[in-house]
């Protein structure tokens, strides 16, 4: 009997802090999956993917995971504050002689790091949105301040929640009237007086260190012009979420090291394929002055617009083709409610297509120089699409094929919807009636 036939979740999130303990893991059905965040003295070293068997998880068979999967960060760690590392790993927690060195780190950031300005961009969804506040509010960094951009608003309920809050927290409010996810991002850039601007969606949770990790970033790596970090699932409730996150996940090649993406790395990985292995606009910070000399975002991409999405990828990529530096920071952590039910699901992944694809035409039309380059590519890009024999789609077993088929239908369509996006982008920005 599967978990859908039950009722059970198709699948469990977990945290596992192994300095104070390793939990047992209930399973509210056979053959559940369960997603395991593993963190030492707080920073986040891996996920590990368990089917649950009957009658759950013991701690010692948790632990005795753990070390299978992830004993050289384990050892490394531990070795590190003080402690002997036996091959095994005890279930009652750590005690250090002295103080981790990730943890002596975070602190000189707490003390010395920047002012953040984290933009949430939203648009009638102010039951999402007390959530993420809630979680802004119990982050562990002091300088740093919230702007809420409301887009295109159809009732006051976000601006009466933002008021409610305003002697609470450093919180500011702000209308963009003309519907789009970049407009909405483009109007954070003006309002925000931060060097630094960071954004965080309204769907998600935000880890209570993630402020203070993405500060850690930019201080630890100077020449950094962007960060950013991991996107947990929150929840994995529904089948439909199980598959996104197998689709587009946590476990999906970024890893749990921290990377640099530079000219210097140009050659290993490409700025423009394969995407995105340097971040995604969920979990994104940019230093002000980056941000202004690739031009902002792109107004013809990106959610409320035809193209559905491809707005942060593309801001990534520019900001690579133009000589910057991206730092991706996997102790950044947020952790995304993914669409529970399969219509939503649906759309999701025609606007991943079209959205991939209309990036690939915004990066042709405003950066001509990078043709050649995604000639080369296309070949690669091509076969990962297509075929699940590796690359792309290799582990997708038992997803659904006609997903996979309306993201196909979205490559399709996207390329060709861009000038058009394009163009009512240009009549908005000139206030042109009835863009």
């Amino acid at each position: 009997m599967s978990a859908a036939d039950t009722g059970a979740p198709a699948g469990v999130v977990v945290e596992c802090e192994v300095s104070t303990g390793v939990p047992s893991i209930a399973a509210p059905a056979p053959g559940i999956q369960a997603l395991v965040l593993v963190r030492v003295f707080s920073e986040p070293i891996g996920m590990l993917s368990l089917t649950l068997p009957e009658g759950g998880l013991r701690a010692d068979q948790l632990a005795k995971a753990i070390v299978a999967e992830l004993e050289p960060e384990l050892r490394a760690r531990i070795v590190q504050s003080g402690l002997p590392w036996t091959g095994e790993l005890a279930t009652g927690g750590l005690q250090p002689p002295r103080t981790p060195h990730f943890l002596a780190s975070r602190e000189r950031i707490l003390s010395d790091g920047p002012e953040i300005t984290v933009v949430v961009c939203t648009r009638d969804r102010s039951e999402q949105l007390a959530r993420l506040l809630e979680s802004l509010r119990t982050q562990e960094y002091e300088r740093l301040r919230i702007l809420v951009v409301d887009n295109a608003p159809s009732d006051d309920r976000t601006q009466r929640l933002v008021a409610g809050l305003a002697s609470e927290l450093p919180i500011e409010y702000v209308v963009e009237p003309r519907p789009g996810l970049s407009w909405a991002r483009n109007r954070g850039i003006d309002v925000s007086r931060s060097e630094i601007i960071a954004w965080a969606d309204d769907d998600e949770i935000c880890d209570r260190w993630w402020a203070a990790e993405v500060a850690r970033a930019f201080v630890e790596v100077p020449d950094a012009d962007a960060v950013t970090g991991i996107v947990a699932p929150g929840e994995l409730e529904t089948q439909c979420q199980a598959w996104f996150e197998q689709y587009s996940g946590v476990r999906r090649g970024r890893g749990f090291t921290r990377q640099v993406f530079s000219p210097a790395t140009a050659r290993r990985q490409s700025p423009l394929y394969p995407l995105p292995p340097y971040g995604a606009g969920a979990n994104m910070a940019f230093r002000r002055d980056a941000i202004e000399r690739i031009g902002r975002f792109d107004t013809a991409l990106g959610t409320g617009t035809s193209t559905l999405a491809g707005e942060d990828t593309a801001a990534l990529s520019a900001l690579l083709l133009a000589g910057g530096t991206i730092v991706y920071q996997p102790s950044a952590i947020v952790h995304h409610r993914h669409r529970r039910d399969y219509a939503a699901l649906e759309r999701v992944m025609l606007g991943y297509g079209r959205g991939l694809s209309a990036y690939y035409a915004s990066m042709v039309m405003r950066h001509p120089g990078c043709l050649p380059e995604l000639v080369r590519l296309s070949r690669q890009a091509l076969r990962d699409q297509v075929s699940r024999s590796g690359g792309r789609l290799g582990d997708l077993d038992g997803f659904p094929s006609e997903l996979l088929r309306i993201n196909r239908k979205g490559l399709l369509q996207g390329a060709f919807m861009y000038p058009g996006a394009r163009l009512r982008a240009r009549r908005l920005a000139a206030g042109i009636p009835g863009s």
